[in-house]
C-alpha cells in the first residue's frame, strides 16, 4: 500500500521545541550571536534595512495625509508669521535649487590637472604634527616616504606635539628606518596643532608646503599630483586633496562618512575648484605655496577670535588668508589621501562642533574682502559660495525655531515628510557615489542624512552660540584595540 498523504500540517512536539531553546542557548554560551552583530557588516545591514523601512513607511504615511498637509498650509497661510515663514522658505528654495544647479554645471567642468615631469617638480616640504596618535604615525610617515616623488627634492618633517602616549617612540621607529628622508621634532609641551605646523613652516625649506595629519594614509602617486598646478599655474596659492575614510570597514559612522565625504570633496571641491577658490583646504592633506604662507604666516599664528587665540580651523584659517592674497585655490581629485575618523557618536558630534564653530569664525573674516577687488579676474563665484554658506548660517535658527514648532504641533506630518524628503533629496549623492565607486555603499547616504537631521541639526546653532570657546574636543589618548 501506498502512504497516506495528509492535509495537515506536521506538528511540533515538546521535544522539538526543547531542542529549539537548547540550540538558541548554545549559541548564546558560544557568543555566536552576539559576535555577529558586533560587526559592522551585521549592523550595518540592520541599519540600512531599518532606514528603508522607516523611509518608506513614512512616504506611506504621507500618501494617507495628504489631507492633514493641505490643513497645515491653511493654518500658515492664515497667520501673518506663519505666511511670511513660508516665502521666506519657499525664496531660500528656489536659491539652494538654482544654487545646486549652477554647482553641477561647474562640476562638470572640472577636470584635475595632470602630473608634471620630475624636472618640473617644486622642492616640497611635508609637515606631520602629531599628538597621541601612537603607532599610525608610523604609517602615515612610512607611506610618505614611499611616494613617486624625486628623493632629493622631498623634504619630510615629523613633529611630536607633547604626546601623551608612545607616539614619539613611533616617530623615532620611522627615523630609525627612513632615516635622512624624515627629520622629527618634539615639542615641549602640547601646544596644538596649530604651533606645530608654525614650527613645520618655519624649519621647511620647499618651494611648496604640505600639510598630512598623523591618522592618514597617502597613495603613491598623492604627493605628485597634489603639486602639480603649481607649476602650471603661478597664481595657484593652495591646493586641496581628496579626502576618503581609512577606517570605513570597522564601524558604520565611518561608512556613512565616506559617502559623505565623496559628496563634500569630489562633488563641492571640484566644483569649487572651477571657480579658483576652493574654501577650505583640509589639514588631513592640503598643499600651499610657501611664499603664500610666509605672507600671512604672523597673523595667522596670531589669530585671535573675540580676544582669544584661534586654536582650531588652521586649515580654513590658512586658505581664507591665501584666498586674500588674491591666488587661487584649487581641488586635486587625484590626489587621494585616506583617514581616520569618528566611530562613536560622541566623537562625531564634537568633530562637527569644532568645524562649525571654524565656520563661523572664517566666515565672518571672510565677509570683510570678498566683497572688495581682493584678487583679478572673475570674483562672482568666490562671492556666490560665499552667500551660500552664510545663509545656512544665519537661518539656522529660525529653521531650528520653526523644526521645534512643527514636531510639537504636527509630530506625525513632520517625521514623514521629513523622511519622504530625505528620500528624494539624497537621491542625488546616493547615484553620485554609486556612479563613482560601490553601488551597494552609495545607500549608506540614506542612513547619514537620517542621522544628521534628527542627530546633529543642532550643530550649526550651538557652534554660533559657542563660537569663541577654544579645544580641539576630540584629541585624546587613542583607544586600545
Amino acid at each position: 500500500m501506498g502512504k497516506t498523504i495528509s492535509n495537515q500540517p506536521d506538528s511540533i512536539s515538546a521535544q522539538d521545541t526543547q531542542h529549539f531553546f537548547y540550540g538558541i542557548k548554545k549559541l548564546l554560551q558560544q557568543n555566536k550571536i552576539r559576535t555577529f552583530f558586533e560587526t559592522a557588516d551585521a549592523w550595518g545591514v540592520f541599519v540600512m534595512g531599518s532606514t528603508f523601512v522607516l523611509m518608506l513607511g513614512s512616504a506611506y504615511l504621507v500618501y494617507i495625509l495628504q489631507g492633514d498637509f493641505e490643513q497645515f498650509n491653511l493654518e500658515r497661510k492664515s497667520s501673518g508669521l506663519g505666511y511670511t515663514f513660508m516665502m521666506v522658505a519657499l525664496a531660500l528654495f528656489i536659491f539652494k535649487a538654482c544654487y545646486f544647479l549652477f554647482m553641477v554645471y561647474r562640476f562638470f567642468k572640472y577636470k584635475p590637472i595632470a602630473s608634471v615631469s620630475n624636472e618640473e617638480l617644486p622642492t616640497c616640504t611635508v609637515i606631520v604634527p602629531a599628538y597621541n596618535e601612537g603607532k599610525q604615525v608610523w604609517h602615515t610617515l612610512k607611506s610618505l616616504a614611499e611616494s613617486d616623488f624625486p628623493k632629493e627634492k622631498l623634504q619630510l618633517l615629523a613633529i611630536d606635539d607633547g604626546s601623551q602616549d608612545d607616539t614619539w617612540y613611533w616617530i623615532q621607529e620611522a627615523k630609525r628606518e627612513l632615516g635622512d628622508c624624515v627629520t622629527i621634532f618634539k615639542q615641549p609641551k602640547n601646544m596644538g596643532k596649530r604651533h606645530a605646523l608654525y614650527r613645520g613652516f618655519n624649519e621647511g625649506t620647499g618651494e611648496v608646503f604640505v600639510t598630512v595629519d598623523s591618522d592618514s594614509i597617502v597613495k603613491p602617486e598623492t604627493l605628485r599630483k597634489l603639486v602639480s598646478p603649481f607649476v602650471t599655474n603661478k597664481e595657484v596659492g593652495a591646493v586641496a586633496g581628496n579626502i576618503r575614510v581609512l577606517n570605513n570597514k570597522r564601524a558604520i559612522l565611518p561608512k556613512m562618512l565616506d559617502v559623505s565625504f565623496v559628496l563634500s570633496f569630489e562633488f563641492v571641491r571640484s566644483a569649487e575648484s572651477t571657480l579658483n577658490s576652493v574654501l577650505c583646504t583640509p589639514g588631513a592633506l592640503a598643499a600651499y605655496r610657501s611664499s603664500a604662507v610666509f605672507k600671512c604666516l604672523p597673523a595667522w599664528i596670531n589669530q585671535t577670535f573675540m580676544g582669544k587665540p584661534s586654536d582650531i580651523g588652521e586649515d580654513r584659517a590658512m586658505t581664507n588668508m591665501i584666498l586674500k592674497q588674491g591666488h587661487h585655490v584649487l581641488f586635486q581629485r587625484n590626489a587621494y589621501c585616506y583617514t581616520n575618523v569618528p566611530e562613536k557618536y560622541k566623537g562625531l558630534y564634537k568633530m562637527f562642533i569644532r568645524w562649525g564653530r571654524s565656520n563661523v569664525r572664517e566666515n565672518i573674516e571672510m565677509s570683510k574682502y570678498v566683497f572688495t577687488n581682493f584678487r583679478k579676474g572673475p570674483k562672482s563665484g568666490t562671492r556666490l559660495l560665499f552667500v551660500s554658506q552664510f545663509l545656512k548660517i544665519i537661518m539656522s535658527y529660525p529653521f531650528l525655531i520653526f523644526m521645534l514648532f512643527f514636531i510639537l504641533t504636527h509630530p506625525l506630518l513632520f517625521f514623514s515628510s521629513t523622511l519622504v524628503s530625505i528620500l528624494i533629496l539624497t537621491t542625488f549623492p546616493v547615484f553620485f557615489y554609486a556612479k563613482r565607486y560601490e553601488a551597494s555603499e552609495s545607500f549608506w547616504a540614506y542612513s547619514y542624512s537620517i542621522l544628521y537631521t534628527f542627530g546633529l541639526f543642532w550643530i550649526t546653532p550651538y557652534a554660533i552660540a559657542t563660537a569663541s570657546k577654544r579645544g580641539w574636543l576630540t584629541r585624546g589618548l587613542p583607544q586600545k584595540k
